[in-house]
């Protein structure tokens, strides 16, 4: 293995005060709008993901994203409707309230305008955004990066404090549209863009990015790199040693299944094992 040592820890450093951290993802259930949402009160989804939130904070994990992935299947960021937004924000707030961890923010698909929106109005310290640069296409069809649009609300909310996590070469999709250019090239336009962290992922949720993929991206960028599918137990320790982090979903489930709840004890020992690694 080889340890990158000299990667700036950058935006992990300010936001959880330390150069490696472990983050947790939130997954909420449908909100109201979503096809899968069958009639559950705010508090019922609330208290569900507080749930989830107290078995990943209280068992170690240094920070949470949370996220409307209950929301099956996902819109294209021009069909994503107000609502959705709202209900994420109101949940964020009231984890933000609870726990005093960072927090980030991710609306699927694709969606930094709603995901600045509700970071701004939870006091969540990122989002997470799967396209920032270029183009690919995914599950829900062509999608583009949107960070010129994005960046210019940010600015309109006064929210330049919240950063962007952005993937490379992201997962569910395909790259024949940017085949003629390599993972190093465009990891490099998500620094010309003014993203502050890069994240590598794997081809679809629960798959981890390969250790190869991990070095070819970190080779292109200075700016703090994670990895953000597929970190378990098993590979915790190795991928510590090549990036500045992790966010860690599946494998904090019951019976590591992403739609099940987050069991306490995988936590427990999830954190004890990174803990050779941070």
């Amino acid at each position: 293995m080889t340890v990158i040592s000299s990667r700036s820890s950058g935006a992990i450093e300010e936001i959880f005060g330390r150069p490696k951290a472990l983050i947790g993802m939130i997954h909420c259930p449908p909100f109201p709008g979503a096809p899968r949402y069958r009639g559950a009160s705010l508090d019922e989804i609330c208290d569900a993901c507080l749930r989830d939130a107290d078995r990943l904070v209280e068992n170690g994990m240094h920070g949470l994203i949370v996220e409307n992935h209950g929301d099956i299947p996902f819109s294209k960021p021009e069909d994503i409707g107000p609502e959705t937004a709202a209900f994420l924000a109101v949940v964020s707030r009231r984890i933000r309230d609870r726990f005093d961890v960072p927090l980030g923010i991710n609306v699927l698909a694709n969606a930094p305008i709603p995901a600045f929106a509700a970071a701004a109005a939870s006091g969540a310290s990122f989002i997470r955004v799967n396209q920032w640069a270029n183009a690919y296409v995914a599950n829900e069809g062509f999608m583009e990066g949107r960070a010129a649009e994005a960046m210019r609300y940010r600015s309109a909310l006064r929210a330049e404090h919240i950063k962007v996590f952005a993937d490379s070469h992201v997962k569910h999709g395909a790259h024949a549209i940017t085949a003629d250019r390599t993972i190093v090239e465009l990891t490099r336009d998500l620094a010309f863009f003014d993203a502050d962290c890069v994240i590598a992922t794997g081809q679809r949720t629960g798959n981890s990015a390969t250790t190869d993929e991990i070095t070819e991206i970190a080779s292109a960028t200075q700016l703090p790199l994670l990895v953000g599918s597929g970190v378990s137990e098993d590979n915790v320790v190795e991928i510590l040693g090549l990036t500045n982090g992790v966010i860690v979903a599946s494998s904090l489930k019951e019976d590591g299944v992403w739609w099940n709840p987050v069991e306490a004890a995988r936590v427990k020992s999830f954190v004890s094992r990174a803990s050779e690694g941070l």
